[in-house]
């Protein structure tokens, strides 16, 4: 397949672009910069643009019978009204452009990304991909996001919506802002520990976008999560036996307000998603529990 990927230079999208190479696919990849690893140049080609505005970039859509859509400024990061709007931009008007060069008679498919956060924070909640939505702001972010990525079903796309968890993978992500933490010995739950935290290892993630693909029934939101999502303390107690280290060090919720702001709560929301689609659609998970997923990520 002739694969698009926007966002390839970010974590997810550079070892997606590896992942599909390796199996034998053509890949186009956008992003602001180049990612640091070269790939086979006969099979894969990076263009440098700001998605968030249209420009020759789209062109590239033309021929691509797939596109990937990873597009969208970091969340870990501070939240002012400047970066608020950085982050719903990224996301929204870059799907917007994707959509508007999609060709209306290639019938391509579309695998737009969207976060657990579409649901908000809500305790514990078994959420699956038929739960509503959430009122905060990422929420009201994936909710334009994933509105912007299903118009492309008018142009014939078939078009597949991926909530992440957050994605736990080495050199990149969370872990590598967990990691030295916890080696640090300052590794502990955040708040009480009881949120439920929805995860899923990066390489599950990527094999389920080829699933994807591959399964041209499948459509829709969909929960990209392990099986079995954790509270926030069984991370914290898998991570620090899995490093040797104490995980006894708990963030008070008002130390992590008082320090992140808004972008507190997003360590403070509780998502008990689960990949009903997943698996009801035949998809087998490599890492489903949290500990073995922690495992392949330290020890490579």
């Amino acid at each position: 397949m002739k694969i698009l990927i926007t966002g390839g230079s970010g974590f997810v999208g550079s070892n997606l672009a590896r992942f599909l190479l390796d199996q034998g696919h053509q890949v186009k990849a956008v992003g602001r910069s180049e990612p640091p690893h070269r790939f086979d140049p006969e099979n894969y080609q990076f263009i440098a643009a700001d998605t968030t505005q249209k420009g020759q970039w789209q062109e590239e859509l033309a021929d691509a019978d797939a596109v990937v859509n990873l597009t969208g400024a970091s969340i870990f990061k501070r939240w002012t009204e400047k970066y608020k709007k950085q982050i719903y931009d990224s996301r929204v008007l870059t799907t917007r452009n994707i959509v508007e060069a999609l060709p209306t008679d290639a019938n391509p498919i579309l695998c737009s990304a969207s976060g657990a956060g579409y649901y908000g924070s809500r305790g514990d909640d078994v959420l699956t991909e038929e739960e509503r939505a959430g009122s905060d702001f990422l929420a009201r972010v994936s909710i334009d996001w994933e509105k912007e990525a299903l118009c492309a079903a008018a142009k014939g796309a078939r078009v597949a919506i991926m909530r992440f968890g957050v994605v736990l993978g080495q050199n990149g992500g969370a872990m590598a802002k967990l990691i030295p933490a916890y080696k640090m010995f300052v590794g502990g739950p955040l708040g009480d520990g009881k949120q439920w935290f929805p995860w899923l290892h990066l390489y599950d993630l990527l094999a389920a976008i080829v699933f994807v693909l591959e399964h041209v029934e499948i459509s829709g939101p969909l929960n990209f999560c392990a099986p079995n999502p954790v509270r926030n303390r069984e991370l914290a107690q898998a991570l620090g036996e899995v490093l040797s280290r104490p995980a006894f060090m708990p963030a008070p919720a008002f130390m992590i307000r008082l320090a992140m702001g808004e972008f507190g709560d997003v360590f403070l929301g509780s998502q008990r998603t689960v990949p009903d689609k997943l698996i009801h659609h035949g998809f087998s998970f490599r890492y489903p529990e949290i500990r073995g997923a922690i495992e392949a990520v330290v020890k490579g």
